[in-house]
């Protein structure tokens, strides 16, 4: 594996992307020091750190966000409203024809999807960042001898809101940029950057544990064992396919006779990949955030009493949401009739089973019983903390949610870089260990220099 790393930077282009990918992260974990005007940054910590920032909701945001939340930076708010805006024009795709046309309708219709849910990241952005002035005001009043705000009133909130919802917005563009222009998704790199830059603190705080006599030996070991078996696990997951067999029907061109072949039709496990616990999360912490508005309220307390991260009503819903969304996405990005149409198109066919209506029917069964599975599997990983924080008293939320955006988005990345060296004729992370660049190239050669020895000279 180090030998195939050693090609990367051979490759110009990858070259620049991957370091034009680091730079625009550099930029993001820069702003994250950058505190919004009018809060003591100190203060802010102590806070979190003595009240609800080890575990609860905003234990949650603030690892989503880097530590952005406990220092009370400009990128508080992370990229959560967009990836809320998001979900809200998926939802949306299902049920008003208009937005359905328009991502039918190639790269202009898609182009216009994102400009509203960049307006709508705007408006979500607005909303929260009021909820988080209304939130800091709280705290300040709270404990008016921690000195947390230089001058709480409207003044202050209009500031926070605008400068929270700027910060959203420039993160978004960040991701943006890293997609265009950078390898793999911005968005899923911009947060698991997040996830990995709390990961020493989660760590360190784990062997404190250890090392004053809060956790034993035997639970360090297993918490160790846990871990192990949870990035093996959720890897397997993540590559884990159902190949349905494809039967090429014979076709005469000229005097040769093409097709025969037999291929398969790769259907992964998990084909809504991470989209469901992120999206999930987000529905989830928006009750919490309308619930801050009414703070002195008893139903605003009960609300944010069963939102609270670890309680069973919390992990119910949670679950609940993470096992529609990996329906529901999976039916928005595979569409089985639009497959069976192609593979007619391509005159392949399914052995035993009839092209067309019974090929898209064969299908959807398929994908119901992967996603099933999905559904179960990542609900399981992403609860998973919640009973460990209860049985070894240690922070451990990058083992659930950010343990599963860490592996399929370093899948999904290595993936990217694989196909920029195999295009380049370097080998890739899966090339068998004889293979190098020089005798790829010959073979290629070998392939252009092969020419039919009978058959009519003209046909292609």
């Amino acid at each position: 594996m180090a030998g195939k790393f050693r090609n990367i930077p051979k490759v110009p282009e990858l070259r620049r992307r991957i370091l034009f990918s680091l730079a625009l992260l550099a930029v993001y974990r820069i702003g994250v020091f950058i505190t919004v005007p009018g809060v003591d940054r100190t203060a802010m910590s102590e806070m979190m750190a003595a009240g609800d920032g080890g575990g609860g909701v905003l234990g949650l945001v603030n690892l989503f966000t880097g530590g952005a939340l406990e220092l009370m930076s400009i990128f508080a708010l992370g990229i959560m409203p967009y990836i809320s805006a998001a979900i809200i024009f998926q939802l949306l795709t299902v049920v008003v024809p208009t937005i359905e046309r328009l991502k039918k309708e190639g790269e202009a219709g898609r182009k216009k999807v994102n400009q509203y849910t960049r307006y709508a990241t705007v408006v979500l952005g607005i909303i929260q960042g009021f909820g988080i002035s209304l939130y800091l005001e709280n705290l300040h009043s709270s404990n008016p001898e921690m000195g947390l705000l230089l001058s709480p009133g409207w003044g202050f909130r209009l500031l926070t809101v605008l400068t929270l919802t700027a910060g959203t917005i420039f993160v978004m563009w960040l991701g943006e940029q890293i997609t265009e222009r950078g390898v793999g998704n911005g968005i899923s790199i911009v947060i698991t950057a997040a996830i990995i830059a709390h990961f020493p603190t989660a760590v360190f705080q784990t062997y404190t544990s250890y090392e004053t006599g809060s956790m034993t030996s035997m639970a360090a070991a297993g918490l160790v064992l846990v871990l192990v078996g949870a990035i093996t696990f959720t890897t397997f997951m993540e590559t884990a396919q159902r190949r349905i067999p494809l039967q090429y029907a014979k076709r005469m061109v000229g005097r040769k006779i093409y097709g025969g072949q037999t291929h398969h039709l790769p259907l992964r496990v998990n084909m809504a990949g991470v989209i469901p616990p992120i999206f999930a999360m987000s529905i989830m912490m928006f009750p919490t955030t309308l619930a801050s508005y009414f703070d002195d309220h008893a139903i605003g307390q009960a609300i944010q009493q069963i939102f609270m991260p670890g309680d069973w009503r919390y992990n119910i819903f949670y679950s609940v949401a993470i096992i529609f969304f990996c329906f529901f996405y999976t039916a928005v990005q595979v569409n089985p009739m639009d497959i069976a149409d192609n593979l007619k198109k391509s005159n392949a066919f399914i052995p035993g089973i009839r092209p067309g209506k019974k090929t898209a029917e064969y299908i959807d069964h398929s994908l119901t019983r992967l996603t099933a599975v999905a559904s179960l599997y990542i609900t399981a990983v992403c609860i998973m903390p919640y009973f460990l924080i209860d049985e070894f008293g240690v922070d451990f939320y990058f083992g659930g949610t950010g343990l599963l955006i860490i592996v399929v988005v370093g899948l999904d990345t290595l993936s990217q870089i694989e196909n920029h060296l195999i295009t380049r004729h370097y080998e890739g992370f899966g090339s068998r260990p004889g293979a190098s660049e020089g005798s790829s190239r010959i073979a290629g050669r070998q392939d252009r220099d092969k020419r039919p020895t009978d058959g009519d000279p003209d046909e292609p």
